[in-house]
């Protein structure tokens, strides 16, 4: 029995050891779809969504007749039928005019439908509609976000396991220097000092790449986080990178407009703007009278509007005109509609705004995409550069030609350009998604 329990154990850990370390190949429109798939709050966008368009279906609702059918039983307590009794002349005989009914059974069906009401109805159904269009436009721009920021988590990774292999290759690098420095000491062709600074750098390199493998791991698990899979998995990068400027951001007007077009946040403020301003004419409806016809049916038992009353089912209608006005109310309607003409400003200043913000940023995401362009042209060369250098200076060095510290200073320059190189194209390919989502794209 103790050693079943022991291999269970040891079956148990390995089965959770294995879906500790599962392993996921994504490319970066896998990854999008796993973050719209997997989004809490991409969710619940869509389901205030859902509501708003629900709520504009009810409000739609209140301009058309309503059909109501109500129905009862009462019991009554006993109480002595209306009788007449006639005089002695006349026979004295009595007689029942209304017989006490006790078990009284109800049935009407109602049927209502408002014919004029100021405006108000109409005004209340676009004001929803515009509503619920602004929400599906807020949806969009969640949807966008995510987007977002599921590619920034992506490229983020990317770069942080591109920066390990830049200080991978650096560590093996200044170890093969160290090897070199050792044995050029045995010959006497170096000096302990130089022996002891190539330590000193491969110390650094080795710092630097615990700090690199440490950036990986947070930077899958933000990715995880942001696609919402399980903190542990381990994210094999399937995407490259490719920065070739697409004439689609050779103008800076031009991409004002479409973004103007886009942008969901601007078309949400825009149906906002709507909103209130049908709102102010809801608010209006109280100065106008409001008009209604009202029909109902009625089959009940006892039928009170049939005399004599008798214990059975009649049936009788009847049909209402109404109508109803405000005369005097304190000024509601007055405050009511410098309310919803309050919104309305507010709401115009608002959509004024955002017009502004989407400007500024697309402006900056501009500006930002082509120094980003200009940074990896430049860090391109200045990899090749580094690299000559350090061919050049690692051959010198092995003949004797060259010192220590410029072999050292060769090794720091490579991993700089290296470096820098890697956050350039990861800076361009950053600067592309945020100039699309300030599109609206």
């Amino acid at each position: 029995m103790k050693k079943l329990f022991v291999v269970s154990l040891a079956l148990l850990g390995g089965i959770l050891t294995a879906q500790a370390q599962q392993t996921l190949e994504l490319t970066v429109d896998k990854a999008i779809q796993l973050g719209l798939d997997n989004s809490k709050a991409l969710h619940a966008s869509l389901m205030r969504l859902n509501y708003a368009d629900a709520k504009s279906s009810e409000v739609n609702a209140l301009r058309l007749p309503n059909l109501k059918f109500v129905g009862g039983y009462t019991r009554l307590s006993d109480v002595p039928p209306f009788a007449v009794t006639l005089p002695a002349q006349l026979g004295g005989n009595s007689f029942t005019l209304a017989p006490s009914v006790l078990n009284n059974y109800a049935m009407k069906v109602s049927l209502e439908q408002p014919l004029f009401t100021g405006f108000k109805l109409d005004a209340a159904s676009a004001a929803a509609d515009y509503s619920a269009k602004a929400y599906e436009q807020e949806y969009a721009r969640s949807k966008s976000d995510l987007v977002y920021n599921v590619r920034l988590a992506y490229w983020n990774l990317f770069k942080a396991r591109e920066l390990k292999k830049v200080t991978d290759e650096n560590v093996e690098q200044v170890k093969a220097h160290l090897k070199d420095v050792e044995l050029m000491l045995e010959q006497g062709m170096a000096t302990m000092s130089d022996v002891l600074n190539v330590q000193v750098q491969l110390s650094d390199a080795q710092l630097r790449q615990i700090e690199a493998d440490n950036n990986v791991q947070l930077a899958m698990i933000s990715l995880n986080n942001t696609i919402g899979i399980p903190l542990q998995t381990s994210i094999v990068i399937d995407s490259d990178i490719t920065h070739t400027a697409s004439a689609n951001y050779a103008n800076l007007n031009s991409l004002m407009e479409r973004a103007m077009e886009k942008r969901p946040e601007l078309k949400a403020m825009e149906y906002r703007v709507r909103a209130a301003e049908a709102g102010v004419t809801a608010a209006k409806a109280g100065w106008w009278p409001q008009i209604f016809l009202s029909a109902n049916y009625n089959y009940n038992r006892p039928n009170q509007r049939i005399q004599p009353m008798q214990d059975m089912f009649k049936d009788t209608w009847d049909v209402t005109l109404g109508v109803s006005l405000d005369i005097w109310n304190w000024g509601k309607t007055l405050h009511q509609t410098d309310q919803a003409g309050a919104q309305y400003e507010e709401a115009k200043d608002a959509l004024t705004q955002v017009r502004d913000q989407i400007t500024l940023e697309i402006t900056q995401a501009y500006l930002t995409l082509n120094q980003a362009k200009e940074r990896t042209v430049v860090a391109e060369m200045g990899v090749q550069q580094a690299q000559e250098s350090y061919r050049v200076t690692n051959k010198r060095f092995k003949e004797g030609l060259a010192q220590n510290s410029d072999m050292l200073d060769a090794e720091v320059a490579l991993l700089t350009a290296k470096t820098k190189y890697t956050q350039a194209l990861v800076d361009y390919e950053l600067a592309e998604a945020r100039l699309q989502r300030v599109i609206g794209e």
